[in-house]
């Protein structure tokens, strides 16, 4: 089974055969991973960023492929002030909420960064949309880099247009995304395909 067959097998509940390490005696023995109820609702992506926020909102449901409903890149030329554009990532995202029918919020964590200011600068992004989130009463989710690319791609080095590529893919979308946009797709993506929603065990009476 490959990596994309094990993805719509998740995404449809079903068991993923995992194998275990080959024992003394040289065969290999094969479990199932207990079934989990596949992601159902509506995810935010967002790739935070000051000057060039990427939002995708996709709807996930069993048994038929991701579908992605809207997606923005938030610019703000650099004329504009920080206050300005952490005002316009605020309102960008705050747009996407405020339908009610987003469950949950998912970013990419930041790993790495040039320099300190170049932190503060992100870090200040990632807040303007976390805050808009937390004002929903939404959960926010973060995923490292790596985790998103092997869940999309199933390579954590994959590169920017590989992802780009599988994401258009994934959604049977007719245009490749723009930059920032692939990347917050790829992150809802990774969300819903790795979220832990498995059914209650039944009680013993």
């Amino acid at each position: 089974m490959n990596v994309r067959q094990m993805w719509a097998a998740k995404l449809a509940g079903r068991p993923v055969p995992s194998s275990l390490p080959v024992p003394a005696n040289g065969t290999t023995t094969s479990v199932a991973v207990p079934a989990r109820r596949p992601f159902r609702g509506l995810v935010l992506g967002i790739d935070p960023s000051l000057r060039g926020t990427g939002l995708a909102l996709i709807d996930f449901a069993p048994s038929r492929a991701p579908v992605l409903l809207r997606c923005q890149t938030v610019k703000v030329p650099a004329r504009h002030s920080m206050a300005i554009a952490l005002a316009e990532i605020h309102r960008a995202v705050t747009a996407f909420l405020v339908s009610g029918e987003v469950r949950h919020v998912a970013l990419e964590q930041t790993i790495y960064v040039q320099n300190i200011r170049t932190a503060q600068i992100l870090g200040a992004a990632r807040g303007a949309a976390i805050a808009a989130a937390a004002l929903c009463d939404l959960p926010v989710f973060e995923y490292p880099p790596l985790r998103v690319k092997q869940a999309v791609v199933g390579a954590g080095r994959a590169s920017k247009e590989q992802v780009a590529r599988t994401v258009m893919a994934l959604l049977g979308h007719g245009r490749m995304l723009a930059p920032d946009e692939a990347d917050a797709a790829s992150v809802a993506l990774c969300h819903a395909f790795t979220w832990r929603d498995f059914p209650a065990a039944p009680e013993n009476h």
